[in-house]
């Protein structure tokens, strides 16, 4: 599994930004995928996750109703749609995998992860 995070930017509170993580090493169809965040000076958070089938998603009361996580395991891709970002949402995004059956929260069990992708909103 070689992940690699794209689509950050700087957007305007309200705006809308997509999220892509791709695998590279092309296996990552029974793995259970997820997208972390994390701002400077903080720990890194659990956003979303997401099941190797796609039937079972997560969120964080945070993002929940506003960030949407999908997958398409025929591009070996999975996305996060966010929308109505706020300035609390600026930070690093990471993408993870992890051989799970159910989606986990916490950051240190995912074996694989990519690089950051920032995310800037701006008020």
């Amino acid at each position: 599994v070689q992940l690699q995070a794209s689509g950050g930017g700087l957007v305007q509170a309200g705006g809308s930004l997509r999220l892509s993580c791709t695998d590279s090493g092309h296996s990552i169809r029974r793995s259970v995928m997820a997208w972390f965040r994390q701002a400077p000076g903080l720990e890194r958070e659990f956003v979303a996750g997401i099941s190797w089938g796609g039937g079972t998603t997560e969120y964080s009361d945070s993002v929940k109703g506003r960030f949407t996580i999908s997958r398409d395991n025929a591009e070996n891709t999975m996305y996060l749609q966010m929308n109505n970002l706020k300035p609390e949402d600026t930070a690093a995004y990471y993408c993870a995998a992890s051989p799970f059956t159910i989606v986990r929260r916490t950051s240190n069990e995912y074996r694989f992860w990519g690089q950051g992708t920032q995310v800037t909103v701006s008020s």
